[in-house]
């Protein structure tokens, strides 16, 4: 891997790689974790193929059949799991014990269960803030990190996109938003949030969680409120995604101090890296992305001018699909 280059690449519109063929799983099953959480995983590719976990974003998002997409089936061994609460793991919207450092250890009992030494880590927006917490617990697991739309759950992100930042680019999403919740409670939107989607009160739950999911679907990608994703609208969807999401939020990621994972960087910044952001990404602005590659020179960075935050932009699919390409040969 070229370990002297440019400050930032920049993606263009020519010649642009889509998503490889859709492909089924081999093996499924459940995975007991010694607690109330039973986690669904999936392999997908070629079994004996070159390891790879991805992880799914949110926290509370779920895996879909789009994420098998990114590498290529022919010479990737797939992992793919629901974290805790989400998806199909079970029981669903639960936030008991379910923190950045159970899922990290969920990780790791995925990656002993399936004989894994070592592996290629993927993960977009909160699946990057996860796997850069993984390859920094456990680096000598990490064969190499791509990592899209970055999230390092920082007050400064979580102000921008809750309370104020994104709202001026998007006020009418943003009223939307603000419409649950009472005019005192507004100073602190996601402690508001908070406690209404862990309310015993499931029609205060789904309320919060269909305006909560509905704010991120309308800001994801430059396309608009068009591209919000379907299951984004499925209410048992919304209440697990907003419940999770929100709970660790409202924790801090559960991280031990501020900026941590930047203080923390010097542990993995041997591992390959290959980072992919959206030069309009509203939901995980380029600030992030950009701090984390100061801190880690050794990554290559490429910035996509013509995309906001989602994975399937057509800029965003073609410099995973060339990262994971990459990733074959380190």
């Amino acid at each position: 891997m070229e370990r002297n280059t440019p400050p930032a690449a920049v993606s263009s519109s020519a010649n642009r790689r889509g998503l490889f063929a859709d492909n089924e799983p081999f093996a499924s099953g459940w995975l007991a974790t010694g607690g109330p959480h039973e986690i669904f995983y999936e392999e997908c590719g070629k079994p004996d193929g070159r390891p790879c976990v991805i992880l799914h974003g949110g926290p509370g998002g779920a895996i879909n059949p789009t994420m098998r997409r990114f590498f290529d089936p022919a010479k990737w061994r797939m992992a793919l799991f629901d974290q805790r609460g989400c998806g199909k793991s079970r029981p669903n919207a639960s936030l008991e014990d379910n923190t950045t450092w159970s899922l990290i250890a969920d990780i790791e009992r995925l990656r002993e269960h399936l004989g894994v030494e070592t592996w290629c880590v993927f993960g977009g927006s909160w699946g990057s803030t996860l796997a850069l917490a993984y390859a920094i617990t456990h680096p000598d697991r990490v064969e190499s990190l791509v990592l899209r739309g970055v999230f390092l759950l920082t007050e400064r992100e979580l102000a921008w996109f809750y309370q104020d930042g994104a709202s001026m680019l998007f006020p009418d999403a943003w009223a939307q938003f603000c419409a649950p919740i009472p005019q005192a409670e507004r100073g602190d939107m996601i402690g508001a949030y908070h406690r209404r989607l862990t309310s015993p009160d499931r029609r205060l739950q789904a309320q919060a969680a269909a305006a909560w999911s509905q704010w991120e679907g309308d800001t994801i990608s430059i396309r608009g409120p068009e591209a919000r994703p379907s299951k984004f609208n499925e209410i048992d969807f919304a209440i697990a995604f907003a419940r999770i999401e929100c709970h660790f939020f409202a924790n801090h990621g559960f991280f031990p101090e501020a900026g941590w994972i930047l203080k923390n960087v010097e542990r993995m910044r041997s591992i390959p890296g290959w980072i992919v952001q959206g030069r309009f990404d509203v939901v995980t602005p380029m600030e992030s992305a950009w701090s984390l590659k100061t801190a880690w020179p050794e990554a290559r960075f490429e910035v996509v001018w013509d995309a906001g935050h989602a994975s399937t932009e057509p800029g965003i699919v073609d410099a995973l699909v060339r990262a994971t390409d990459q990733a074959l040969k380190v």
